[in-house]
């Protein structure tokens, strides 16, 4: 039997009924995910401002596993009819891409609005509608300018400000026609990597500080994009507003581990999400104060981790229209044993908490190593946030599988449907999931992995200057679910 039928297998077993009618429900829809830097490429034409990972990348080639770079990508900044032409063929319900703060303003402020970038992302917005495809815009997706960077970037608390002007820019000029926005992809990847490991753009190794500040600043950037949103174009536009948190789902290493699973969660979804979602607002209680603790220890007079005014709480509070997803696996999580060393989180050990990660030996792995492949989790984890925040919607804004590049991929195919299903009885079960998101379309950059790991519906040919796409298998089986409406039966 494959992995991916035991899985499929484990998780019916786990509930108290089985179903034969995997068919979604009227209404769900389908799309598939990019974002600007690792797509667009024309990292330097006409006016587009230099932006954080253009400068990591031509700066320290060494962080990045084949040395490669953004400059040319998949370039779509030149190929966006043959994307839309392939996203047709797919037949998706919509396509989740980003824009590029630097390409739109190009020295990261809204005094100057670049008439090339608002062409490029007005021609690509229309065509997608011309062919009955919904844009759902990403603000950021880790593409800061260099500008701003250069004046402190997210541990700048100003930065919340001129992430609104930039989002009222966007707003003002997109609004008419994108009715599905989110504001901040990942924002545990834009913190935590930086200035816990030193990795990623911009690469500045501060723990202690750095990804604390971030933290709290993006929250608040959030915040000020849905106001801006809320009060000056939902009357005119109707659109709904979010940001996209990549959650892993923790799981128990032994039955003393339980406590310091929830722990986890609340670290790695809680930072990000409790100000916003939760009734009370302000951070998760456990990790304030394991926070405060932590900073004590360390010497320090008070704590690292900045506090929230009440003014600031009720002002985050409540900024969504629904909760977006970013899922890829799980982890196991254990505490440490006295002396143990521990790896920097992340996406290793978590030294805040006190926890060593692991995997079971039953989850498959994939080629990034980081996760296990436990679809289950996914499910577990809904449930989770539906029971700490409440019921509201649910989008999942990524998932996917990388390989190596096979045409024939599938151990792509077998991933997404394991997924698919797990949400399937998750809606079963009472959550409003309403849409599902390939990551990603095409193979693009893929940050410090460059261009060796592939997570493409679409095969791209990076050898080739004319960089062309060629369907995958994956891309046949998701175009079958999409067509039925329905996973096989089999």
């Amino acid at each position: 039997m494959a992995w991916y039928q035991v899985l499929v297998l484990g998780a019916l077993l786990s509930v108290s009924w089985c179903t034969e009618d995997w068919t979604f429900p009227p209404g769900f829809k389908f799309g598939a995910a990019t974002s600007a830097y690792q797509v667009e490429g024309a990292w330097n034409v006409s006016d587009k401002g230099e932006s954080i990972w253009d400068r990591y990348t031509h700066t320290r080639p060494e962080d990045i596993a084949d040395g490669s770079n953004g400059d040319v990508a998949c370039d779509s900044y030149n190929l966006w009819q043959t994307d839309i032409d392939n996203m047709v063929d797919l037949g998706l319900h919509y396509y989740r891409f980003s824009i590029s703060w630097s390409r739109l303003l190009p020295n990261g402020f809204a005094n100057k609005i670049s008439e090339d970038g608002a062409r490029y992302y007005n021609n690509l917005i229309d065509g997608l509608l011309e062919k009955g495809i919904e844009p759902l815009v990403t603000l950021y997706h880790w593409d800061l300018p260099q500008n701003l960077q250069d004046l402190g970037g997210w541990t700048n608390p100003l930065i919340a400000d001129w992430f609104s002007d930039y989002a009222r820019v966007a707003y003002s000029l997109f609004g008419d026609r994108v009715k599905m926005w989110l504001t901040i992809n990942e924002p545990m990847a834009i913190c935590d990597v930086p200035y816990n490991a030193g990795a990623w753009a911009p690469g500045i190794l501060s723990p202690d500080h750095g990804t604390h500040l971030c933290n709290k600043n993006l929250l608040l950037a959030h915040a000020k994009a849905y106001r801006v949103y809320d009060e000056e174009f939902r009357a005119m536009y109707n659109g709904e507003i979010s940001l996209s948190n990549i959650l892993f789902w923790f799981e128990p290493w032994t039955e003393d581990d339980h406590d310091l699973a929830e722990l986890a969660i609340q670290y790695c979804a809680g930072r990000y999400s409790h100000a916003i979602y939760s009734k009370e607002g302000g951070w998760p209680p456990a990790i304030e104060k394991i926070m405060e603790e932590n900073s004590k220890k360390k010497g320090y007079s008070k704590s690292n981790f900045p506090a929230f005014t009440q003014e600031e709480i009720e002002f985050i509070k409540g900024t969504f229209d629904y909760f977006a997803l970013n899922f890829y696996g799980a982890m196991l999580v254990r505490a440490a044993e006295e002396g143990e060393q521990l790896g920097p989180w992340p996406f290793g050990d978590i030294p805040d908490i006190n926890a060593v990660i692991g995997y079971r030996p039953e989850w498959p792995e994939n080629i990034v190593s980081i996760l296990g492949i436990y679809p289950e989790g996914l499910r577990k984890q809904l449930h989770w946030l539906k029971e700490n925040y409440g019921d509201m919607k649910f989008l999942i804004t990524e998932n996917g599988y990388p390989t190596r590049g096979e045409p024939n991929d599938q151990d792509r195919i077998e991933y997404i449907e394991v997924h698919l299903r797990e949400i399937l009885l998750a809606i079963k079960e009472g959550i409003n999931l309403t849409h599902y998101t390939v990551w990603s379309l095409m193979d693009n950059f893929e940050w410090a992995d460059g261009y060796g790991t592939r997570f493409g519906l679409y095969e791209v040919d990076f050898n080739d200057p004319l960089r062309p796409r060629t369907p995958r298998d994956s891309a046949a089986f998701y175009a079958k679910v999409i067509k039925n409406h329905a996973l096989d039966e089999e």
